[in-house]
């Protein structure tokens, strides 16, 4: 891929991480702080795998950020991986 373009999504893509950043989510942006915050976790873990698809947009991430403000009892962590960041092992596929 061109560098044009991989700017291009990386810009697309902000609004819709601070969708859910902005509702408290940590954003997960390496393999690494994701392994490391799976074998850290303790008690409840809420991770939504985020997305540019319509579904992403349309449902989960709103419904996400409403269970998290409306919930009587809320997980102990709330974290959001994004589908488009590539790690190291996948750039070298």
């Amino acid at each position: 891929m061109s560098m044009a373009y991989e700017e291009y999504m990386r810009q697309l893509v902000v609004p819709m991480r601070q969708e859910l950043t902005s509702a408290g989510f940590q954003e997960l942006t390496t393999e690494e702080e994701v392994e490391q915050t799976m074998q850290e976790a303790e008690g409840t873990t809420f991770v939504v795998v985020n997305s540019v698809c319509g579904c992403a947009a349309g449902l989960a991430r709103p419904a996400a950020t409403q269970a998290v403000m409306k919930a009587e009892k809320t997980p102990d962590r709330i974290v959001t991986v994004f589908l488009l960041v590539r790690t190291g092992k996948q750039r070298q596929k």
